[in-house]
């Protein structure tokens, strides 16, 4: 078993993570739209377009990864190696030149693009490392679920702060104010890497077994129905969150009008993620983690389509709904990032390839476009709906910011739902499946 100091210190790569995780997708679009001033069909055009390029480099992360030998290991290193450049990348991202609408379109474009990148190249080697702590099916559940319990807390620290920072250190200039916030979290981010570095040991070793090359090995991984099965289902279930955390703001200033209350609302459903993402383990120690990750999503789909009906007057009421959606989802999000490694390990007995990398730098693809669609919807629907920045709204956008907070990610549930039905890799056939790869590392020693 690993210690619990060894989870924790993974964990805090999550947290560090999750600081720019969190305020992209909760605050990002907002940022574009109301302090920069780009049309908000530009936005969500950008987060597709720019999230599209993720389908070239995730899958060479992870082919680079999987080539990568050091004496700190495979994965480890690069959480040095990229802590400083996707910090500084954060930081251009939320600043804000003097130019003119297109230029600010195309800077923009850019910074994003950047940001992505250097998320990418941390991130996914970040999320492999989880795959190769341990081989016990549900240890690998408790890393995860330490691993975003604090990454929650990370997305706590944002929601609680980023606003009151921005006020404080703007000096009423949000513009300036969003620019020295993300500065802050973004040092706290590289501190906690190195942290992580420092605390986590790799343990199952790559294997030797032929030069794969990028080609090869997606078409490995096509092969692989559970990998199909765990990319669609990942795409579909971060559709529905980005959704639904971007217009999170939306819809307290604008459906609830309750625009002194952004801050309360989005920290009460952090911690309704944190405390879900916490009891992930317990449950699987009951309920076998496939069987479980269905029924939360159908459980959160309900929850989050009984927002639809609360009046827009009832603030606690909404508030508690967006605390037990988060709950109830967030519950699943261990779940299946620790699939990911028994992903791993069915290819490795299917193919003779423990491919790590690509495994986990294809699905974190799958969780990136599921990202930028959910992103791309809600800018796209605030344009359809007549959405005006910092104003009032008319009744018809205040209808249709219900609708895409309550109804859409509901079905984005319900859809993931239905695809993880055929999905196999049960914790009993995952333990078979590494006693048959155990006798045959014995045997060929």
């Amino acid at each position: 078993m690993l210690s619990r100091r060894e989870k924790v210190a993974y964990g805090l790569g999550d947290t560090a993570s999750n600081i720019i995780f969190q305020t992209v997708m909760l605050f990002l679009a907002f940022f574009y739209t109301d302090i920069f001033g780009i049309p908000a069909a530009v936005v969500g055009t950008m987060f597709l377009v720019v999230r599209l390029v993720d389908a070239i480099t995730d899958p060479l992360m992870g082919l680079i990864t999987d080539k990568t030998r050091s004496r700190h290991g495979q994965f480890r290193p690069y959480l040095i190696w990229m802590a400083l450049p996707f910090a500084l990348c954060s930081v251009l991202a939320f600043t804000t030149p003097d130019i003119s609408t297109q230029s600010k379109i195309i800077y923009a474009y850019i910074t994003y693009c950047l940001l992505m990148l250097a998320y990418t190249a941390i991130n996914i080697p970040y999320s492999a490392l989880g795959g190769v702590l341990t081989d016990d099916p549900l240890e690998r559940v408790s890393v995860q679920s330490y691993r975003f319990v604090f990454g929650m807390l990370g997305g706590l620290l944002v929601t609680t702060t980023t606003l009151p920072l921005v006020e404080k250190l703007g000096g009423g200039d949000s513009a300036i104010g969003y620019q020295l916030t993300i500065a802050v979290l973004s040092i706290l981010g590289v501190l906690l890497f190195m942290l992580c570095f420092l605390g986590t040991r790799e343990r199952l070793k790559a294997q030797q077994t032929r030069n794969m090359s990028l080609t090869d090995g997606l078409k490995m991984l096509w092969k692989n129905p559970q990998w199909r099965r765990l990319s669609l289902a990942a795409a579909l279930v971060l559709t529905g969150i980005a959704l639904k955390n971007t217009l999170a703001i939306y819809y307290v200033k604008y459906y609830l009008l309750r625009a002194d209350m952004v801050t309360l609302f989005i920290s009460i459903g952090m911690v309704g993620n944190i405390l879900g993402c916490a009891i992930a383990q317990y449950v699987t120690r009951y309920i076998d983690k496939v069987t479980a990750y269905i029924s939360v999503q159908i459980i959160a789909a309900i929850v989050c389509a009984a927002a639809f009906w609360v009046p827009a007057e009832n603030f606690i009421l909404a508030t508690v709904l967006y605390f037990f959606w988060g709950f109830f989802l967030q519950m699943g999000t261990p779940m299946l990032w620790a699939k990911m490694a028994d992903v791993v390990d069915f290819g490795f007995f299917k193919f003779g390839v423990r491919a790590t990398g690509m495994v986990y730098s294809s699905i974190i693809f799958f969780i990136k476009l599921g990202l930028a669609l959910g992103g791309a919807i809600a800018g796209w629907w605030l344009a359809f709906y007549d959405y005006v920045p910092a104003q009032l709204q008319t009744a018809n956008t205040q209808h249709g910011i219900l609708i895409a907070f309550a109804l859409l990610p509901a079905l984005a549930s319900l859809l993931v739902a239905a695809v993880m039905r055929g999905y196999t890799l049960t914790q009993p056939r995952v333990q078979e499946i590494n006693r048959v790869l155990e006798q045959q590392s014995v045997s060929s020693q």
